[in-house]
């Protein structure tokens, strides 16, 4: 009953954070939201920080889960290719994540900022070996850095799903994930 409860309130609270962002929504409003007291809301989370690093915790469980699927793909090359796509598409479509890359970017609650790190370090853990590979794959001329490699990575898809969430722009995700892999594997003489 209580997880069910708790479970209820994150789903609530991850709309509002959707909609209004981190600093923008209290207790308040979360409790005025689910038609309870701040009491009772206090009973379930120590304060608004818990929920939110609840509802990240999802977040980025749910974009996992979103790129997961390109494990499926037979050469790691595609692999990555169907993961930078399936990360684009969420990131575009999920409020929370490209709010979640501005607060990583901005000042904001210490705790927040260095829960959204943990959780970026774990994403980017998880495919740094399929980028590794990629590059010994690609037999490169020079000596890449497979770290490096993955930082670049994402700096460039949060970068793109920043870019196009605040200009509200439509993007065709098949088309740019073609054009990363090849800027960041093409082969190059040096």
């Amino acid at each position: 009953m209580v997880q069910d409860t708790k479970k209820y309130i994150i789903k609530t609270a991850r709309g509002l954070f959707s909609e209004y962002s981190y600093p923008g929504v209290s207790m308040n409003d979360i409790a005025q939201k689910l038609n309870i007291t701040k009491a009772a809301l206090y009973y379930h989370f120590t304060g608004k920080a818990e929920i939110y690093k609840k509802v990240l915790d999802e977040v980025f469980g749910n974009i996992s889960a979103h790129t997961a699927e390109a494990l499926s793909e037979k050469t790691d090359s595609e692999k990555l290719r169907v993961f930078i796509k399936n990360y684009l598409d969420f990131g575009l479509k999920e409020k929370n994540f490209t709010k979640a890359l501005m607060l990583k970017l901005s000042p904001t609650d210490p705790q927040i900022k260095k829960h959204t790190i943990k959780l970026r370090k774990q994403m980017t853990t998880s495919i740094q070996p399929l980028v590794a590979s990629v590059i010994e794959n690609k037999k490169m001329s020079c000596k890449i850095d497979s770290y490096l490699a993955t930082s670049m990575l994402t700096g460039m898809m949060d970068g793109l799903i920043l870019e196009y969430s605040f200009l509200n722009k439509r993007i065709n995700t098949e088309k740019m994930s073609n054009q990363i892999i090849m800027m960041l594997f093409q082969k190059v003489e040096v």
